[in-house]
């Protein structure tokens, strides 16, 4: 069950795969793989409760919306699995290329959808096949990204390099709100410039998805010149590409399936929270201010029912949060030379003991003041702070789980992982905060002490885990087809 032969990273030959060609393939297709992701994360908070899911209650409107955005983590392991085995018996380069087709086919289509008023209740159905397709595209390529990155690294540099297909979720972020921004921002707004334009909301909404388009076929050239990695080469002659890789990772690296799930946990629910509740909080009108709108608009309100939050324009929240996500993106650069210098393992348990102390702040930085401009100052700290706690935990995370396995179930053993914890943690995050927020009367407290939560277990996790800096991929090839298992 022990991950790796824990010798010194040994100097290889020449890599197959220039490095700029390895930065470039990862770092380009899961910039688009995030892009597509958060392309439809802003329109669950923006778009899709009122197009696809009017049930006349906001919050419940919202939930629907969040259950469909998590349907995709479901259908993430399934991808994990597929792909997984293909990219272990096949190699990494097919796999992904196909998911990064898969992805881009079913995000232009989003583009293309009616919504409920034209075909009802099927509209929300068609939402949810195109989003479970997502899941299942994103399923593989995490992993394979993450594989190319560090089997393609110099000795020492393997966190580094395994920071770079991280890097795409920042970018992507950024690309796919200022896409949004851009579309939104010379549209006429009758009811104030904070205030949705109903042309963002009956056309305007639609471009960011057909835009995917044309991203992906940048990142199908990029990846269309990859070879194969020297590790899975040198597993492919000596023999020990199994069958079956899943059943093997399950008899043999069952231990560190579970460790890497919950390793990951802390770092899925802060992702979460930091983008799409803080985007539904942030920009939920307060009580003061839906009162005011029921009132101008002469209809009912129940200041007892109501979930109040923050008040800010979609425009300015985002603004705030792009802001943020720039830490994320230099904290995420910066944790790889950290992680390579002194370990892994020890790096995340700092970090994730900030986590933990981060989620017990959110009432402090997420009440609002009597000076708006002071609340403004605290949510913008807040998400500095977050984003660079983000860029720390999830730098590292492209060595740590492709390290706990050999090369012959790599793939696989990593993408299961990283997304059965999308299931823990990035698909009950949105359901759970939105929850919690209600059931605390509009305060975040509960939603803070959720996140600490998952981070006691990440640290648990942490602590029975091996360091993985010293493993030889070189080594690790695995166990061949007659090995006793």
């Amino acid at each position: 069950m022990s991950p790796a032969s824990h010798s010194p990273q040994k100097t290889t030959s020449t890599p197959a795969n220039p490095r700029s060609r390895v930065i470039t393939a990862t770092l380009v297709g899961t910039t688009i793989e995030f892009y597509d992701f958060y392309v439809y994360a802003t329109a669950a908070v923006l778009v899709f409760p009122i197009l696809f899911f009017p049930t006349g209650n906001d919050t419940t409107s919202l939930l629907a919306s969040f259950g469909v955005f998590g349907a995709a983590m479901v259908a993430r392991p399934l991808g994990a699995v597929i792909f997984g085995h293909f990219g272990d018996r096949f190699g990494r380069k097919a796999t992904l290329v196909a998911s990064l087709l898969t992805m881009g086919i079913a995000t232009f289509l989003i583009g293309c959808l009616p919504t409920f008023d034209d075909i009802g209740w099927w509209a929300a159905l068609l939402l949810l096949v195109l989003r479970l397709a997502q899941g299942f595209a994103l399923g593989g390529e995490w992993s394979g990204a993450a594989l190319v990155a560090t089997e393609n690294a110099p000795a020492g540099k393997r966190a580094w390099y395994g920071t770079f297909p991280q890097l795409g979720a920042p970018i992507g972020f950024i690309i796919a709100n200022t896409v949004f921004l851009m579309i939104n921002f010379p549209l006429p707004h009758p009811d104030g410039a904070a205030q949705r334009s109903e042309e963002f909301l009956a056309w305007g909404w639609r471009v960011p998805f057909l835009f995917s388009a044309v991203m992906v076929i940048v990142g199908l050239w990029v990846r269309l010149r990859l070879v194969e990695s020297e590790s899975f080469t040198k597993a492919e002659k000596k023999g020990v590409l199994r069958k079956f890789p899943l059943g093997t990772v399950f008899r043999r690296n069952w231990w560190h399936l579970l460790l890497g799930t919950f390793i990951m946990l802390a770092t899925y629910v802060l992702f979460y929270l930091m983008t799409s509740f803080t985007l539904s909080y942030g920009t939920k009108p307060t009580l003061d201010g839906a009162q005011a709108a029921a009132d101008a608009a002469g209809t009912p309100f129940d200041a007892a029912t109501y979930v109040p939050g923050l008040g800010f324009g979609y425009t300015d929240f985002v603004i705030m949060q792009i802001i943020g996500v720039v830490f994320f993106g230099i904290f995420t650069l910066l944790s790889g030379p950290v992680a390579d210098s002194i370990g892994r393992r020890k790096l995340l348990l700092w970090v994730t003991a900030f986590i933990i102390v981060f989620g017990l702040s959110f009432s402090i930085f997420l009440a609002p003041q009597a000076d708006p401009k002071f609340t403004g100052a605290l949510v913008q700290a807040f998400l500095i702070f977050g984003f660079v706690l983000m860029g720390s935990t999830f730098g590292p995370m492209g060595a740590v789980l492709p390290e706990l396995f050999p090369t012959n179930v790599r793939y696989t053993g990593s993408a299961i992982s990283y997304n059965v914890s999308s299931i823990l943690g990035a698909a009950l995050a949105p359901l759970v905060a939105v929850a919690l927020w209600a059931a605390a009367g509009g305060s975040p407290w509960l939603v803070g002490a959720y996140l600490s939560a998952m981070g006691v277990l990440t640290l648990v996790a942490l602590w029975l885990a091996p360091e993985t800096k010293d493993v030889d991929y070189d080594d690790d090839l695995g166990l061949g087809e007659t090995a006793s298992l």
